[in-house]
């Protein structure tokens, strides 16, 4: 015991000597916490709260266009600016930019005669097939009209969906508005009572939107619920660039046949780093979570609310923890040189965190991709983790993914002792 307790002290002083070891496995997940959370909620806010600016270009001016512009007010998702000088692209592209506006709306004119024309010949068609008109209205040009809808270059396409399905919904409106005043003015001889159009146009379903959790609770998770166990998980994987580099290190200065020769052997040393770097592990996850519960709230972004269930919770992280030092010892065992064990360790730490949803969600990969996430231990740590903080899920609720990563974490054990059994160094 005096042994193991020497080693893991010994392992302890080395590893604060690791002055880069120790950026990379807490400073750099910090900062890369803060920055996707940061860059994240304000994309979750660009759709949910904040409105997007968009200039109305305006040369029509009559009652359709107007109508318009007051059902895009309506909507709330824009900030409508209004500016009926434009007449060319070059001019619509500088009021956006001077308005650093990300959307631009342009109505010819003539907008509003031709939408009316346009009701006026499907409501008599309408009533001419219910037997109750006479001749089918007809005009000599198109009465149909297009708009066109300018976007800033940075601006998504799923930005540009949403904006185009308000823009439909708002035109179908004023199109169904059009004709039911003017089949009910066919039919009665009089104008609509403003009661009667409002019930006719707003008698719709409603969609009650809920989020499945397994408590039942329904809380929508926000940006830090996702990204701060996410990027924990990464911080825990790339302990690879210190401990991998610590066991080359003792490789090449031969510290491994001096420990051949001492009571207990390798095998306590390799045990008491395990035992180091879990401590790191947890220590990561205590430091990561409490910056997102305390000082997340402060900074104006969503506190973490952590699981219920804290048993769980200690059990994900403990697990992970195993999984990381697993990869990295493994490594470090292959590994002849130090610049070895940290390109490629780097690297494919990142390529699995692509391959296990951290840098990209699952879902929104290829389908010849989404083949591989099993095989990246950060997958099933991540959906571990979503399963307590998105699901509200219990211990119960996360062997699914837990045996993975157990069995991911006895593999490479055993391989790194394959390794060192072939090296001769145990």
């Amino acid at each position: 015991m005096k042994k193991l307790l020497a080693s893991i002290v010994k392992d302890f002083r080395l590893l604060l000597r690791d002055k880069v070891g120790l950026i990379l496995m807490f400073a750099m997940p910090i900062l890369l916490v803060l920055v996707i959370t940061s860059l994240q909620n304000n994309t979750f806010k660009i759709v949910n709260d904040h409105q997007v600016p968009l200039v109305f270009f305006n040369q029509d001016g009559e009652e359709v266009s107007l109508e318009l512009e007051k059902s895009l007010r309506e909507v709330g998702m824009f900030d409508l600016i209004v500016d009926s000088k434009a007449s060319n692209v070059s001019d619509i592209s500088n009021t956006m930019s001077e308005h650093d506006a990300l959307v631009g709306l342009f109505v010819p004119k003539r907008f509003s005669d031709r939408i009316t024309q346009n009701a006026e010949q499907l409501t008599s068609q309408a009533l001419k097939d219910l037997g109750v008109g006479g001749e089918v209205a007809s005009f000599s040009e198109n009465t149909l009209s297009d708009l066109d809808v300018y976007y800033s270059p940075v601006l998504q396409e799923s930005y540009r969906m949403a904006v185009e399905g308000a823009l439909r919904s708002s035109l179908q409106v004023i199109q169904s508005r059009k004709m039911l005043n003017l089949i009910y003015q066919a039919l009665n001889e009089s104008e609509m009572p403003e009661e009667v159009e409002q019930d006719l146009l707003h008698n719709e379903i409603v969609l009650n939107s809920q989020t499945v959790t397994n408590d039942g609770s329904g809380k929508i998770p926000n940006a830090t619920q996702h990204n701060v166990p996410a990027w924990t998980i990464f911080a825990m994987f790339f302990m690879v660039t210190s401990l991998g580099s610590s066991l080359v290190r003792e490789k090449l200065n031969g510290s491994f046949i001096r420990l051949k020769t001492m009571p207990g052997g390798y095998l306590a040393g390799i045990f008491s780093k395990q035992s180091v770097y879990l401590t790191v592990a947890l220590a990561q996850v205590v430091v990561i979570f409490s910056i997102g519960a305390w000082v997340f709230p402060q900074i104006g972004l969503p506190a973490l609310e952590l699981p219920t269930d804290l048993l769980a919770l200690f059990v994900v992280s403990v697990v992970s923890g195993l999984c990381a030092i697993s990869y990295a010892l493994c490594l470090g065992v292959y590994s002849n040189t130090e610049e070895q064990t940290n390109g490629f360790g780097a690297v494919s730490i990142v390529i699995l965190a692509a391959l296990g949803g951290i840098l990209v969600p699952s879902f929104a990969m290829p389908e010849s991709f989404r083949i591989f996430t099993a095989i990246s231990p950060l997958h099933w740590c991540l959906e571990a983790y979503y399963e307590l903080f998105l699901a509200s899920g219990k211990l119960s609720d996360l062997w699914p993914n837990l045996w993975p990563i157990l069995a991911i974490t006895l593999f490479l054990q055993v391989l790194a002792f394959v390794g060192l059994k072939r090296k001769n160094l145990i």
